[in-house]
């Protein structure tokens, strides 16, 4: 299993740790979605129980590579969403389970070697599994791994963050992820890109998704509403009906183009009436949408706020 291009160099670092047997107890993988942490994480614990690893990597043919590949491998253990005792799965990460997972790492291994734990997304624990999962880390047992894998590791206490190794990627430049996408095969990869903010994972997802004929249609969408052309309600409708919270990300890069245009002394791309306070004002309404989206509240009037401010 290769690596994306980006996570070279923590791979490298990690595995010299290894080689110097000086692997931490814990680690935090984290970043943004799309630039493969998950997978990541998943080649390293791979390769930690491997029998016979390769440069870290594991074999893929003995006992523990055939047993992880079953889901079955007595030494790791997955932690996430768990369900109620109603069977509707939960929102977070709760205490039980944590002192579940504590309950097994206390136990010898199996194969008389590591045991690892991945906590997939830890930033879902709550305040009292948190609380649990601290005293693990304070008195970790001899060979256990914790992998802690989080999209938003800001929302973990401190006190467990400042108890792993934290590996966290960023994007990476422009020339290595275009040439990433390239690779990849994605057509039109640099407009790709520039549609997922520079995430090159995010791009060739939404590359093969269509991200990009919705990214012109939003375009279309904000010019027309600016010139007074078509109804609010009908773009809320088309909006709703595919991908609401990426179509208002597309909505808030082109008002930023908007704005940069206006300050530059030219016509923006939306030949809105706004001035560039006032689209800088609606880029970080826009930005408050799209987490408002992810949420309980009706989407239809989250955007049709929205629009209405953009007209």
């Amino acid at each position: 299993m290769s690596g994306m291009p980006w996570q070279d160099e923590h791979w490298a670092r990690l595995q010299a740790r290894r080689a110097r047997g000086a692997l931490p107890h814990a680690l935090l993988v984290c970043g943004p979605e799309g630039l493969g942490k998950r997978a990541f994480a998943e080649r390293f614990v791979r390769g930690l129980l491997c029998l016979e690893p390769l440069d870290g990597e594991a074999c893929g043919h003995c006992r523990s590579c055939a047993l992880q590949a079953a889901g079955t491998h007595p030494d790791r253990v997955t932690l996430s969403y768990g369900l109620r005792k109603d069977g509707v799965q939960r929102s977070e990460i709760v205490i039980d389970q944590i002192r579940e997972l504590s309950a097994r790492l206390a136990m010898s291994s199996q194969f008389g070697g590591w045991q690892v734990a991945t906590i997939d997304p830890a930033d879902a624990l709550n305040g009292a599994a948190a609380n649990a999962l601290l005293k693990t880390l304070e008195e970790p047992a001899a060979q256990t791994m914790l992998v802690l894998v989080a999209d938003a590791p800001w929302r973990l206490p401190q006190t467990i963050r400042s108890r792993c190794q934290r590996i966290e990627f960023h994007l990476p430049a422009a020339d290595q992820a275009l040439a990433w996408l390239e690779a990849q095969g994605v057509a039109d990869a640099a407009a790709a890109l520039g549609a997922a903010g520079g995430n090159p994972g995010l791009a060739q997802r939404w590359a093969q998704e269509g991200a990009l004929d919705r990214r012109r249609e939003v375009r279309k969408d904000l010019a027309g509403l600016a010139a007074g052309r078509g109804e609010a309600m009908d773009v809320v409708r088309r909006w709703l009906d595919s991908e609401p919270a990426q179509r208002v990300w597309f909505a808030a890069q082109a008002v930023a183009e908007e704005a940069k245009a206006k300050l530059s002394g030219v016509a923006g791309p939306l030949a809105s009436s706004l001035e560039p306070a006032q689209l800088a004002d609606w880029y970080a309404t826009a930005n408050r949408a799209r987490e408002s989206l992810r949420g309980p509240l009706r989407g239809d009037l989250t955007l049709l706020e929205l629009l209405a401010r953009w007209r």
